[in-house]
């Protein structure tokens, strides 16, 4: 694959990824798609545990997050290894971590002591709880950020227990949100030359994602409960059936309930009082559903969304993989992308998000199918070491 060229707006910048599992990486993945080079530390032999994470019976999770990254082995669990990696922590712009706060400092890695050599680094903390407060140092996954912040509770069926969305959403949240500082701080260091500390705490970017939860508990002692598929008062906006499967509409707007109701041969429902306004058909949300899918329910999806489309009404399929690999949207954007591999011969992932017009993302390199096989590389092109 071409790693030459125009490598995308982060070109030149050079990271440190010390993470393992999923949020520091995902980290480091979002810098990587956008022309940074990472540079990731490895537990020598073993690796990161993503290489081996996934479903089917040859993962490949760790192609997708490991993607435009250098594999070095190290133990920083030794003296030496935490030489090597200070001595690479000195030609780096950020480093990435998502230790237990304080495991840093164990390791003689103190962010501290590491901007005293480094001044304009920029150090990229994820945790579970945040670098400070009195559950700091308490060990935090993605799920347990999930709970805390507000997210698990709202999800699931209200006479069931909280489910979980179907992805590690809290990680990459938190990751997302540490990439966003690490940005926020490059450009803060190219007026000052200053670099900082980003602390991203993973229950923190759940919440802050959770809408007017906190507020409207604030204002008027109302909490948002387990709904299912819906949200209570947003209507018509949900999973309808189909004679082939479901199909997602979503026509809560006055003018848009308008343009699905004549779809419906039904016109006469927008100027109805029972459903002509916002909080009218929140009022009667179940009814109107019942009302949609009895329409729905005679259609196909390939009839249903023809319908949709004609009378611009936001509604679509619901997809999985195998959709979205036939889908000539998906095609027409680059949304997924081909890359080559040395065991599956190639593999399909996700493209890079978002796109930039002057200087878009890429996949540069495949990852590293070899714990610390890019050490001597890394080693010699960042340390000038020959041996």
């Amino acid at each position: 694959m071409d790693e030459t060229g125009s490598g995308g707006a982060l070109e030149g910048i050079r990271v440190v990824e010390m993470g393992q599992l999923i949020a520091g990486p995902f980290c480091g993945q979002l810098l990587g798609d956008m022309g940074a080079e990472i540079v990731k530390l490895e537990p020598p032999v073993t690796g990161d545990q993503m290489r081996h994470w996934g479903q089917g019976d040859k993962p490949s999770w760790w192609r997708v997050i490991a993607r435009n990254k250098y594999s070095v082995a190290c133990d920083l669990r030794s003296g030496d290894g935490q030489a090597l990696a200070r001595e690479l922590i000195t030609k780096a712009d950020i480093l990435i971590e998502n230790f237990r706060p304080g495991t840093l400092e164990k390791w003689n890695l103190d962010p501290v002591e590491l901007r005293k050599t480094n001044p304009g680094l920029i150090v990229v903390r994820v945790s579970g709880y945040g670098q400070t407060g009195p559950y700091a140092t308490r060990a935090g996954f993605g799920g347990i950020g999930e709970a805390m912040g507000g997210w698990r509770g709202i999800v699931g069926y209200p006479d069931l227990p909280p489910a979980r969305m179907g992805v590690s959403i809290g990680d990459t949240l938190a990751a997302t949100y540490g990439c966003i500082g690490a940005l926020a701080a490059l450009h803060h260091r190219s007026k000052t030359g200053e670099g900082q500390i980003v602390d991203s705490a993973l229950y923190e970017a759940v919440l802050q994602v959770m809408e007017s939860t906190v507020s409207d508990y604030s204002a008027s002692g109302t909490k948002r409960r387990r709904t299912g598929s819906t949200l209570p008062g947003i209507a018509p906006s949900n999973v309808y059936p189909c004679k082939d499967g479901e199909y997602l509409i979503g026509a809560n707007q006055d003018g848009v309930f308008a343009r699905l109701a004549a779809a419906m041969g039904r016109p006469e429902l927008a100027s109805d009082e029972r459903y002509a306004t916002h909080r009218a058909r929140g009022a009667r949300q179940e009814e109107l559903d019942a009302l949609i899918g009895e329409w729905t329910r005679a259609l196909t999806i390939a009839e249903l969304e023809t319908k949709m489309v004609e009378a611009g009404v936001p509604a679509g399929r619901v997809f999985d993989a195998q959709d979205m690999l036939a889908d000539p949207h998906f095609a027409a954007r680059d949304a997924l992308v081909t890359v080559a591999d040395d065991e599956f011969g190639e593999i399909t992932m996700q493209g890079v998000f978002p796109k930039l017009s002057a200087t878009p993302g890429r996949v540069r390199r495949p990852a590293p199918l070899g714990v610390g096989q890019d050490s001597a590389d890394v080693l010699k092109r960042w340390l000038g070491r020959e041996d």
